[in-house]
C-alpha cells in the first residue's frame, strides 16, 4: 500500500508541470464561461430555436459558418467580419462564401442576447462553435461538450478562404489535402462531410454533373438515374443557378446518417460528396459504409471531428480580442 501511494505521488509531481504548461497555453475548456457567463449555451440555443421556426435551413447554415471560419486562420470569427476599415478584403466576399454563406443575422442576434447577459465576455468565435453544436443537436444529431475560450481575430483572409476551404468541385485528393493542412485526417473528412445530412445547395454547385461532367457532354455516370432526372428538372441546363436543392433528399432538415445511405445508392448531391464512396480504392469507402450502417458510429465520430475542427489554431489568452460586434473589429 505505501509503495502505491508513493508511486501516485511521483506521478502527480511529474504531471503537475505538464498541467501548468497546458494552462499557460490557455487551452480551450468546456468550463471556460462557467463563472463569467454560465448560461451562454442556453442563450445560443434559444435564439437558434426561435430562428428555426421561420427558417428550417438556419441550423445547417450556422454549422457551415463554423466550418468556413475554422479553415481560414483557425477558429477566430474572421468569417464574420464585414469589409470596411482595416478589413479591405472580407472572407464574406470570397468565392466559397459570396452569395452562399448565410446566417450572419442570426449570429448578430445571438451576440446581442449574450452581450445583454454577459457584456464583453464571450467571443464571436465561441458563439460560432456553440451555434454549430446547438444546430446539430436541435436537428436530432449528437450533442457534445463544446470546448471554449477562443478569442476573435483582428484580420480577415480572403485569399485564404478562396484557397483553403474545400470546394464542391474539388477532387477527393484535394479535399483530403486541405483537411490535412489544418491537422484533420481522412476520418474527419468523411465525418464532417456528414454535415450535408441537412441544409440546401444551389444548382450552380453541381449542375456540371447533370449535363456536362468533366467536359464529356454527358452526366456524371456515378449519379443514380432517377435522382439525375429529378435534379435535371429542378436545375435545367440554362436555368437559374441559385435554385435550392436538399443536400439529403430523404430527410432534409434532420441530422441523421441518411447522407451516407444516399452515397451508397449514388444519390450524393455534390461531386465532393459522391467521391467519398465512388473513388476507386479510397479508404473513405469503408468509413462511408460504416456510417451508413450505424448511425451511432457516425454521431460519435462527428462529435469528435467537430471538437478536432474547433481546435484549429484558436487565439487564446491575450491574443486577439472579444469583439462587441461580430461584424467589425473593436474601435473600427
Amino acid at each position: 500500500m505505501p509503495s502505491f501511494s508513493s508511486h501516485k505521488l511521483v506521478v502527480l509531481t511529474i504531471l503537475l508541470p505538464v498541467a501548468l504548461i497546458y494552462s499557460s497555453n490557455a487551452q480551450l475548456t468546456s468550463s471556460f464561461y462557467s463563472n463569467t457567463c454560465p448560461n451562454v449555451s442556453s442563450i445560443v440555443r434559444s435564439v437558434i430555436q426561435q430562428a428555426l421556426q421561420s427558417d428550417p435551413r438556419i441550423g445547417a447554415s450556422l454549422t457551415r459558418l463554423h466550418f468556413h471560419d475554422c479553415f481560414v486562420n483557425g477558429c477566430d470569427g474572421s468569417v464574420l467580419l464585414d469589409q470596411g476599415g482595416n478589413i479591405t478584403l472580407s472572407e464574406k466576399n470570397a468565392v466559397p462564401n459570396n452569395n452562399s454563406a448565410r446566417g450572419f443575422d442570426v449570429v448578430d442576434r445571438i451576440k446581442a442576447s449574450v452581450e445583454s447577459s454577459c457584456p464583453g465576455v464571450v467571443s464571436c468565435a465561441d458563439i460560432l462553435a456553440l451555434a454549430a453544436e446547438a444546430s446539430v443537436s436541435l436537428a436530432g444529431g449528437p450533442s457534445w461538450s463544446v470546448l471554449l475560450g477562443r478569442r476573435d481575430g483582428l484580420i480577415a483572409n480572403q485569399s485564404g478562404a478562396n484557397n483553403s476551404i474545400p470546394s464542391p468541385f474539388d477532387s477527393l485528393a484535394n479535399i483530403t489535402a486541405k483537411f490535412a493542412a489544418v491537422g484533420l485526417n481522412t476520418n474527419d473528412v468523411v465525418a464532417l462531410s456528414g454535415a450535408h445530412t441537412f441544409g440546401r445547395a444551389q444548382c450552380r454547385f453541381f449542375s456540371s454533373r447533370l449535363f456536362n461532367f468533366s467536359g464529356t457532354g454527358r452526366p456524371d455516370p456515378t449519379l443514380n438515374a432517377t435522382y439525375l432526372a429529378t435534379l435535371q428538372q429542378n436545375c435545367p441546363q440554362n436555368g437559374s443557378g441559385t435554385n435550392l436543392n436538399n443536400l439529403d433528399p430523404s430527410s432534409p432538415n434532420t441530422f441523421d446518417n441518411n447522407y451516407f445511405a444516399n452515397l451508397v445508392t449514388n444519390r450524393g448531391l455534390l461531386q465532393s460528396d459522391q467521391e467519398l464512396f465512388s473513388t476507386n480504392g479510397s479508404s473513405t469507402i469503408s468509413i462511408v459504409n460504416s456510417f451508413a450502417g450505424n448511425q451511432n458510429a457516425f454521431f460519435v465520430a462527428f462529435a469528435q471531428s467537430m471538437i478536432n475542427m474547433g481546435n484549429i489554431s484558436p487565439l487564446t489568452g491575450t491574443q486577439g480580442e472579444i469583439r462587441s460586434d461580430c461584424k467589425k473589429v473593436n474601435g473600427s
